[in-house]
């Protein structure tokens, strides 16, 4: 497969442009992305954003404020507070209204720290993730079929909607941008998203769970060209969710991911 961007000459001031590919439509609506690109090409940025080879992201924030066209989009970042050892850095998103404005449809806001060397007293917390041997077929409805998810190798470990925590991994396939070898953050970020899919107890047929932010703690480097999603959702009585998980890599857990959701019956 070729990339979910193609980047464009950038602006002056240097903003990125991007061209989105049909591997960026959501399952929801084939007018709109699915989170998960938008989401690594912010985390992409928070990355790149002025680099220092002494830090490295442990927290981003992406915060979705409307749907996001596949049309072209820009990309601006800069480093909001910065510090020797902690830095928070920016990045927006923006597309083009149709009175030809521009505005921002998500913002992501990422942690830098400096890093030193805690390897004798390194440990996760969270249990692994089963293994992919076992793997279960996704439905053969459109809803896990279409756009984004059908650019991903998955190996399912739980049945879709089984009660409790549910377990899959995710490979994908194209580049994040055209050009680009995929980092491991952009790996992971682009499966992080999907914690929501994944830890559904929904009927998509029978509902709408979409979310409006994704938030990732990372305390370790992801390697590896799989992400193991462990999540579950919690439903309250007013149309609201929570989908929370850890994300994994095949020697463990590498970060913590939550999602808040809007619930509604079609």
């Amino acid at each position: 497969m070729s990339a979910y961007f193609v980047p464009l000459e950038p602006l002056p001031d240097g903003t990125e442009r991007f061209e989105p590919t049909d591997h960026t439509v959501s399952t929801w609506s084939t007018d709109m992305q699915h989170g998960s690109p938008p989401s690594a090409l912010l985390a992409r940025a928070v990355r790149r954003c002025e680099h220092r080879s002494d830090t490295r992201v442990t927290r981003v924030v992406i915060e979705i404020l409307g749907p996001i066209p596949l049309t072209e989009i820009r990309v601006r970042s800069w480093v909001e507070r910065p510090g020797r050892r902690i830095e928070l850095v920016v990045a927006e998103l923006s597309a083009q209204a149709p009175d030809g404005s521009w505005r921002v449809v998500a913002r992501g806001s990422g942690w830098r720290m400096e890093t030193a060397d805690t390897t004798s007293i390194a440990n996760p917390a969270d249990a692994t993730i089963p293994p992919r041997s076992g793997a279960l077929p996704l439905p053969e409805d459109s809803f896990w079929r279409s756009g984004f998810i059908d650019t991903v190798d998955w190996c399912w470990l739980t049945p879709i909607g089984a009660p409790g925590l549910s377990h899959a991994w995710g490979k994908p396939n194209p580049e994040l941008v055209e050009g680009e070898p995929l980092d491991p953050l952009d790996r992971l970020f682009l499966i992080a998203d999907t914690a929501n899919g994944v830890g559904t107890k929904l009927d998509p047929a029978s509902w709408t769970f979409l979310n409006t932010d994704v938030t990732v703690h990372i305390f370790r480097v992801p390697d590896g060209a799989w992400v193991g999603v462990s999540a579950e959702t919690s439903y309250g009585p007013d149309g609201v969710a929570m989908s929370s998980g850890v994300l994994h890599d095949d020697s463990g857990p590498v970060a913590r991911v939550t999602q808040t959701v809007q619930v509604r019956a079609r």
